[in-house]
């Protein structure tokens, strides 16, 4: 295990850039029971245990002035059980990494977000998600978890085995103990045909309940200012493989996708009043395509421009009026978004603090790329988002507190007093944490 003692340079930021802390020591564990007395140890020195995986998430969830635990040498497979057909995996294994072992073996997650550098612990505790009619997110794919406690207890959980805190912990904030190791259902690898396509935003909206229904994954980008959309739908096939040729896919993932507009954002930032036309050239820019491939490399895609996202869950019947709602308040307000707009679904599941708890669920989520100001345009979303009982992502930008979450949250209480169960001392505390579950 090696402990390094922050310094002068011992800033610890985010992806985001928007976060940043001094923790006091940073640990980098090679073993479970290193880890379990790293708690131990910052119990004894009075310091609060704060876990970090890749910092994608926006928020200060991971930020301590405590001891920063870096889970990287917790990674790669321990286990495959083709008879169960579930996968285990250390807490420190990014999704990508995982992505491509799991293909070697001829195996898939069932459905996945649209990035894939986050830890595979940092992305279940945050509930990363991609969209899904009937599958939902990363978290909601587990069948076993591992975790050392605030005693440094080390704790398995499953539906069978602690079952109080499987229902919790999977998506768990990192508020009730440090994950160690992932048991993830899989299934034998398949093929998922791509079809993405220019939409009208109005038609999308008139048929948002036909094209949630059609297709197994659906999801849309709508460019502000403008009345188009980019939509993305993604069925299983049974082939032949047909991936984006190579030049093809340079061209319309790096060079239009990243390149160009990343470039586009720069010129957004420096003259604000060329929005809207950039708006309208970018929403343009890429035409219709159809691929098929396995499916890692249709549901994720690269993202090289930095950016401060807030998304918002809210119920799936209420999707299409929020966003009419979005579109009329970008309009009214004379502010500039050089950003899309992404919409996906989740169904309902039965973890405690799932933003897709109980309810089927639409996500909208809104972005300003890193370094602009993004205060404003949060704030007005965020009002409309949370007229309509809205989740917020917990690892996105957002203002609500512990009052709110009681009150969008059925099952709340019974995550706070599993929390008062496990972690008595608020050993995993940290201000984010104070302000989301309450002291």
């Amino acid at each position: 295990m090696s402990t390094t003692v922050s310094g002068k340079n011992g800033t610890w930021r985010n992806w985001g850039g928007n976060v940043a802390a001094r923790p006091a020591r940073e640990v980098t564990p090679a073993s479970v029971e290193e880890l379990a007395d790293a708690v131990r140890k910052a119990a004894e020195d009075g310091l609060k245990v704060k876990p970090v995986g890749t910092g994608h998430s926006f928020t200060s969830i991971a930020a301590t002035d405590g001891v920063l635990i870096r889970p990287q040498l917790l990674s790669g497979i321990r286990d495959i059980d083709r008879d169960d057909m579930t996968v285990t995996v250390g807490a420190g294994t990014q999704l990508k990494r995982l992505n491509l072992a799991l293909a070697r073996e001829g195996l898939s997650l069932r459905n996945m977000g649209d990035i894939m550098e986050q830890t595979v612990s940092g992305a279940i505790s945050t509930g990363t998600h991609g969209t899904g009619r009937e599958s939902g997110s990363i978290a909601a794919q587990i069948k076993g978890l591992e975790l050392v406690t605030a005693d440094g207890t080390v704790l398995t959980c499953s539906e069978k085995e602690n079952a109080e805190v499987f229902a919790a912990a999977r998506i768990g904030l990192g508020a009730l103990g440090v994950v160690t190791a992932i048991t993830f259902a899989v299934e034998p690898i398949f093929l998922l045909t791509a079809r993405e396509e220019p939409m009208p935003f109005d038609r999308v909206l008139a048929d948002f309940d036909e094209l949630w229904a059609e297709n197994e994954h659906f999801e849309f980008y709508w460019f502000p200012h403008t009345g188009n959309t980019n939509t993305k739908r993604n069925n299983r096939s049974a082939g032949p493989e047909k991936p984006v040729p190579q030049l093809q896919g340079w061209i319309e993932d790096e060079f239009l996708s990243n390149g160009v507009f990343q470039v586009a954002q720069w010129v957004g930032r420096a003259a604000p009043g060329t929005i809207p036309t950039i708006a309208r050239i970018s929403s343009r820019a890429l035409s219709a395509r159809t691929y098929t491939d396995v499916p890692y490399k249709v549901f994720t895609s690269p993202r090289r421009v930095r950016f401060v996202e807030m998304e918002y869950a809210v119920p799936r019947e209420a999707a299409v009026t929020v966003l009419r709602e979005l579109r009329t308040m970008v309009d009214r307000s004379g502010m500039k978004v050089s950003f899309p707009v992404e919409v996906r679904t989740a169904p309902a599941d039965d973890i405690t603090l799932s933003t897709a708890s109980g309810r089927d669920s639409a996500y909208i989520a809104v972005h300003m790329v890193k370094g602009t100001p993004y205060q404003a345009y949060f704030t007005a979303a965020e009002r409309i988002f949370t007229a309509h009982e809205g989740r917020p992502h917990w690892g996105k930008v957002h203002t609500r507190d512990a009052e709110y979450f009681s009150g969008v949250y059925p099952r709340f209480g019974e995550f706070t007093a599993l929390r008062d169960r496990l972690d008595p001392d608020r050993r995993f505390q940290n201000d984010y944490l104070r302000r989301v579950l309450g002291a």
